[in-house]
């Protein structure tokens, strides 16, 4: 996972520091579907970083176009035999080039690497080039939710496979 490839860039490890960096990323994402961004409220895993995403309890994965981050995706364990995938985000000039392919297989190779043996995730059922994606990885959708109270009137799809 460290220093793999996606074309030109490279994915590597995050930490607590990339946290500004990745709520950066994920607003300009927000930014572009018209989404109300208050970071504190939308992303606060974030800001408990070593919480969700530090060993072993998760990893989370970052790629950079020289000091610039603009792909993430984080993985938390939800037990011993499962984790949830999060935080896949991708600037607009990283789609269709494999990036977020790479990212997920990141998240995933984290996961079988632990023996995690199932994924699952959730995204905003609007976010259409996502969904195909995880079904060209082989997750199926396998459920749906309402966020109660947000003020972007989310809905979400739940993913999920074996890994």
């Amino acid at each position: 996972m460290s220093g793999a490839a996606s074309g030109d860039l490279l994915i590597s490890p995050a930490t607590a520091e990339d946290v500004p960096g990745i709520v950066s990323l994920i607003g300009r994402v927000y930014a572009e579907y018209g989404f109300v961004y208050e970071p504190r409220v939308e992303v606060p895993d974030l800001f408990d970083f070593a919480a969700h995403y530090a060993e072993p309890r998760g990893g989370f994965f970052v790629v950079r176009n020289a000091n610039a981050i603009v792909g993430s995706i984080g993985v938390e364990r939800l037990d011993e035999r499962s984790a949830e995938l999060h935080r896949l985000y991708l600037d607009t000039d990283q789609r269709g080039r494999g990036t977020g392919r790479a990212l997920m297989e990141a998240g995933i190779d984290w996961c079988r690497a632990r023996g995690i043996g199932h994924v699952i995730l959730w995204s905003d059922t609007r976010f259409d080039l996502a969904h195909q994606l995880y079904a060209r990885m082989g997750f199926a959708r396998t459920g749906e939710r309402t966020m109660v109270g947000d003020v972007n009137n989310s809905r979400e799809y739940r993913f999920e496979r074996q890994v």
